[in-house]
């Protein structure tokens, strides 16, 4: 009756996502981004450090970043953490009290917590357009594109995706920033919104739309030069310079995930694409600094090129 342990599965990478049938433009100044149920409940039910929940955690902060700096209003969907039984109705038949057992993991994981200026609407059923103003928002601020990212791919993104599409409002589902009970349960939310109801997207083409040109390789911001990169993590792990290690595991050092991620995001904010997993792989200071100098020289290309 109620969610089972969920397992891990390796996220699908752009390259597998289903054609979409159809070509809509992403238009930033047209678009709001939807953080779908990423309450700690739901998250609980995923290993917190699998590969699978740290590329979703990192993939849904970058876009958040990303929103943020080109205007996009942030809602979040969120169940009560009392809700009675007139209010579950069906909810529990088919899954039990669900938060009402929990009440103490209502809150939106800290990775994303809502900030101000964000919107955070209370969810009743699977779409997020049920007893919520959702539409009449957008409406009032002029946006007919929504990018879904969160949890359950197949249940709450894929019917709110189609309800989008319904009330005339034009739905990106983000393969990569979803996570669901399982990969086939994923790949079927991706072409059910690809062929019927929307368009499937990925959190790096999403964010490259509205990033057309990076500045040469001499005019990275500090953050995306060895010195400047060097320096902000000794900060970070409280280390002095002279006397930090780059061969050393950055983890031993006590840097944690949410920091790693807060890197991952203000270097998407210039055009740079790293993976969480990637870092976590071998998390030395040199390594990163070899992934990201490579990072550096690709995106060079592409202006050039």
């Amino acid at each position: 009756m109620t969610i089972p342990a969920l397992p891990t599965y390796t996220m699908p990478a752009a390259e597998a996502f289903p054609a979409n049938k159809v070509s809509w433009a992403f238009e930033p100044q047209k678009a709001a981004f939807l953080i779908h149920d990423m309450q700690e409940y739901f998250v609980s039910f995923y290993e917190r450090d699998s590969a699978l929940m740290q590329t979703l955690l990192s993939n849904l902060v970058a876009l958040k970043a990303f929103c943020k700096a080109n205007g996009i209003p942030v809602i979040y969907t969120a169940q009560p953490k009392e809700q009675n039984m007139a209010d579950r109705a069906l909810l529990n038949d088919m899954w039990g009290p669900g938060l009402n057992k929990s009440p103490e993991l209502q809150q939106v994981v800290a990775a994303l917590a809502p900030e101000a200026g964000d919107t955070v609407l209370d969810k009743w059923r699977y779409s997020a357009f049920q007893r919520s103003p959702l539409e009449h928002m957008l409406k009032e601020l002029g946006r007919d594109q929504l990018l879904i990212g969160g949890i359950y791919g197949h249940i709450g993104c894929l019917m709110t995706a189609v309800d989008a599409f319904m009330r005339d409002i034009k739905p990106f589902m983000i393969g990569d920033a979803i996570a669901d009970f399982s990969l086939e349960e994923h790949d079927m939310a991706l072409k059910y919104v690809a062929g019927r109801a929307g368009m499937v997207v990925s959190t790096a083409a999403l964010i490259g739309t509205a990033q057309q040109a990076n500045p040469p390789h001499s005019e990275w911001p500090e953050v995306l030069t060895r010195s400047g990169l060097l320096a902000r993590i000794a900060r970070l792990v409280e280390e002095e310079e002279d006397e930090f290690d780059p061969e050393e595991n950055l983890i031993d050092y006590g840097l944690d995930s949410v920091q790693i991620m807060s890197l991952i995001t203000e270097w998407r904010k210039h055009g740079v694409v790293m993976n969480f997993v990637q870092l976590a792989e071998t998390p030395t200071f040199n390594h990163w600094w070899g992934l990201l100098e490579q990072a550096l020289d690709n995106v060079n290309k592409e202006v050039q090129g």
